[in-house]
């Protein structure tokens, strides 16, 4: 990967706008073309980062979930910010979309008519042996054309082997605990978990 002069960063930072940020400093920037510039401030040793760039990682999942027909932002490019530090960064252009979190408190009725595409979308994950265990309401998005797509998914894997009941049930905790922190108290959990376990069923069936 290149590394990006601390000019350019300037640039993008000077004339962008920070959408998200912590502690560390900027985390996801909008640019003045469109694009988003997306920064990994990994909390590994500098070793493991330079080792196995988080950016790296992030285009990699882009690319695996376009590959199994699922809607992923568009990276066009990964780079360093520092090497020696192991901070790295890319490109993408963002899909056109609301979360589900925004749905859920613009129009809460649209969400319960989209709860069942939302289970099998969930379900077609697992039965794909994708694994994305921080999944929840923010970083999955209702799209334009009337699917969905993901977004923020560093730590999705694609297993070797078919995910058990022990994979979905870990992403329903997640969410669970996702929707404690947020105090989102409308969202009907227990109905997507009942029509997933019916999409999951289904399909093993289909399998047999």
């Amino acid at each position: 990967m290149r590394i990006v002069t601390a000019q350019q960063l300037e640039s993008w930072l000077a004339t962008g706008r920070i959408v998200e940020r912590d502690a560390r400093g900027p985390k996801v920037v909008q640019l003045s073309d469109g694009r988003f510039l997306k920064i990994f401030h990994t909390r590994r040793a500098a070793m493991l980062a330079r080792l196995f760039p988080p950016a790296l990682r992030f285009a990699r999942n882009a690319e695996l979930l376009k590959q199994q027909g699922i809607a992923a932002p568009h990276v066009s490019e990964a780079f360093w910010l520092d090497d020696q530090k192991g901070l790295s960064a890319c490109l993408y252009e963002p899909l056109e979309g609301c979360s589900l979190e925004q749905i859920l408190k613009q129009d809460p009725e649209q969400l319960e008519r989209i709860l069942p595409e939302l289970a099998r979308f969930i379900a077609q994950l697992h039965a794909k042996r994708i694994y994305f265990r921080s999944l929840h309401l923010g970083n999955i998005l209702w799209l334009s054309k009337g699917e969905f797509g993901l977004i923020d998914f560093l730590d999705l894997r694609r297993k070797r082997l078919p995910l058990s009941g022990w994979h979905a049930q870990r992403n329903f905790r997640h969410l669970e605990g996702y929707l404690q922190r947020r105090k989102i108290n409308n969202f009907p959990l227990s109905t997507l978990k009942g029509l997933y376990w019916a999409y999951a069923n289904n399909c093993k069936t289909k399998k047999n």
